[in-house]
């Protein structure tokens, strides 16, 4: 009898014991979805506008998972973000939406249901969404990335052509006069009406008359957006510096008679670099020239540099450094692999042909020459590497590292006006001197 009652009272206690750990192990459990569902800190919101797309970040300290649709009448994308509470940072998203966003009317953020917040953004027009998102890498953690791009984009070409109709006609009437010239210059007797009898007189014909068509330059500002670039000490980013070097050879560009310049980015934002290749292909670029301010390990390197590609390894340990460090922008700046068209990538780097790399060097030494007039060079001649945005197989591409943003005093220099100016004068003057002794050909009639 006294050993039945042991073993019941072993049997109640051995219960009690198993009811008792699993209280504890359900609220361990709840405690553990707790944590995940609502321990997640949203730690800076982000909204990049322009033409090409809007770009809204969302950086967290871990990652979380997100839903989407699109709602018409009216238009507007609604996201979920589940594992979140709503905090100050997330409604600051409302206020970072401009009215001249391209695409973004408004935003509304909100406590959707518990551990889920819902955006809310009210479309100017339908989009096509690509949503996904990055690890961390450098300075960031985590980030939910909403690319909103306009079902019909802008196509760059017409752009172009619209904006330089002017400049085409009357580099053609140019030449119509100096046909004009031409046909009668080898004849004795000069045409008998009083505008035609004048035309011999003619000393020299303008400088643009060799060109048969406009040169199109494209101009590309390393970086942007979500992508900082270099910087400095003094807190300059090269993303800004390059901005306005671009911005102020694009103006230098257009006040020449025969060409026609093409930036691929105009504001603060990212454009991946495979897509920075495809814009100047767009627009049928006669050179690709990517400016860039950028850092090395060593705050003493200074000078300015060019850089051209290379397939047959770098031409210096440095040049190889430039090159990884500058492939690395689009892990930075966040792009969607799923969506990549990762045979147009490859394509692009099994087409880069010798004649494009030769001539790249031409107008790399012609503009090397002409900066070395006035500021310190890196190297004395055009470095080679394997760099991702010269890959065009078609267009010639250089890099000009315009100096070391890691350098104190050039850092300094880089935000001097002065600076910014004789520098995209240097560039201009050698895409001058390199287009002097090769002339584009004629584009197709349909080109």
């Amino acid at each position: 009898m006294g050993i039945k009652k042991t073993i019941r009272q072993t049997n109640l206690a051995r219960r009690q014991h198993f009811k008792t750990s699993a209280k504890f192990l359900s609220f361990a459990l709840l405690f553990t979805e707790v944590e995940i569902a609502w321990g997640a800190k949203i730690l800076g919101v982000r909204v990049w506008p322009s033409e090409d797309y809007t770009r809204i970040t969302l950086e967290s300290d871990t990652p979380l998972p997100i839903s989407q649709q699109i709602l018409t009448n009216p238009d507007r994308l609604v996201v979920d973000v589940q594992g979140l509470e709503l905090n100050p940072t997330l409604r600051d998203l409302v206020a970072k939406v401009k009215p001249n966003d391209p695409y973004i009317a408004q935003v509304r953020v909100g406590q959707f249901q518990p551990g889920v917040v819902r955006l809310v953004f009210d479309l100017k027009e339908p989009i096509k969404p690509q949503l996904f998102t990055l690890d961390p890498v450098g300075e960031y953690n985590y980030r939910m990335v909403f690319d909103l791009y306009p079902t019909t984009p802008p196509d760059p070409l017409m752009e172009l052509v619209k904006s330089s109709a002017r400049k085409e006609s009357a580099l053609a009437k140019s030449n119509e006069e100096v046909d004009f010239i031409a046909q009668f210059a080898t004849k004795k007797e000069a045409p008998k009406s009083p505008v035609a009898q004048a035309i011999p007189e003619a000393k020299e014909a303008p400088a643009a008359a060799k060109y048969k068509r406009l040169i199109t330059i494209a101009i590309d500002p390393g970086h942007g957006g979500e992508d900082p670039g270099a910087i400095g000490s003094l807190g300059s980013r090269e993303k800004h510096v390059v901005l306005s070097i671009a911005k102020r050879l694009k103006d230098k560009i257009e006040s020449e008679a025969y060409m026609r310049p093409f930036l691929t980015r105009d504001g603060d934002y990212f454009v991946p670099l495979h897509v920075r290749v495809q814009k100047a292909r767009r627009v049928e670029a006669d050179l690709f020239v990517s400016i860039h301010a950028d850092a090395f390990i060593q705050p003493h390197a200074k000078g300015a540099s060019v850089f051209a590609l290379s397939q047959m390894g770098a031409s210096s340990s440095m040049a190889r450094w430039m090159a990884n460090k500058e492939n690395a922008s689009d892990l930075i700046g966040g792009i969607n692999i799923k969506t990549q068209d990762r045979q147009v990538a490859n394509l692009l780097l099994d087409m880069s042909t010798t004649a494009q790399i030769k001539d790249s060097l031409q107008v790399g030494n012609s503009i090397l020459k002409q900066i070395s007039g006035f500021a310190p060079l890196h190297k004395g001649k055009v470095e080679q590497a394997s760099f991702a945005v010269l890959k065009a197989p078609d267009i010639p591409s250089i890099l000009v590292e315009t100096a070391f943003i890691s350098n104190p005093q050039e850092e300094v220099r880089l935000n001097d006006d002065g600076y910014q100016d004789r520098i995209a004068e240097a560039i201009l003057k050698g895409i001058k001197d390199y287009f002097s002794k090769n002339p584009p050909v004629a584009r197709r009639a349909n080109s």
